[in-house]
């Protein structure tokens, strides 16, 4: 029985591929590729641009500033940070509103405000930096971007003291 029904399948498999081949045969369309279609096969054309130029001469000096500001933000949040970091510890344990814990508050506000130059000079790169990008003014980027980038860094890192610090107080 099986013999008979493996040759019946296959005659029945060549019977139905030569109705399919047949009714391709009927007037449908070709899939094959029409010659328009290979019209758009080209390689874009190149576009050259240009690579930033040296930071103009104008905003060198406010790039000089702000670096100098980041500077002086950095240093006196780094002296401000010791003392500030003893009172809060020793305010750790201290009720809500208690003498403790205000000095504690009082201390973090006057860290927060030691580093207001950094700040300052990081909140105006980042306004020189959308203004010269959405005016596609490209020559000094990389210079702004890079100072941008270590201002950023280092009010990061600020933030995070700022973070444990205020942590350690209840309430917050």
């Amino acid at each position: 029985m099986k013999r008979t029904l493996i040759p019946s399948l296959a005659l029945a498999a060549s019977l139905s591929l030569v109705a399919c081949a047949g009714a391709q045969n009927t007037g449908a369309p070709s899939l094959a590729k029409r010659p328009v279609e290979g019209r758009f096969d080209v390689a874009p054309p190149t576009v050259v641009v240009a690579p930033p130029g040296p930071l103009p001469a104008d905003l060198a000096g406010r790039l000089a500033r702000w670096e100098s500001d980041g500077a002086a933000g950095q240093q006196a949040f780094a002296a401000e940070r010791d003392s500030t970091a003893s009172v809060v510890s020793a305010a750790a344990g201290a009720p809500v509103a208690s003498e403790r814990w205000v000095v504690a508050q009082q201390a973090i506000s006057r860290l927060t405000a030691a580093r207001a130059p950094l700040t300052g000079a990081l909140a105006d790169i980042d306004r020189l930096y959308i203004e010269r990008s959405v005016d596609e003014a490209i020559d000094g980027l990389p210079d702004i971007y890079a100072l941008r980038d270590r201002l950023a860094d280092l009010v990061s890192t600020q933030d995070a003291v700022l973070e444990a610090l205020n942590s350690q107080l209840p309430g917050q």
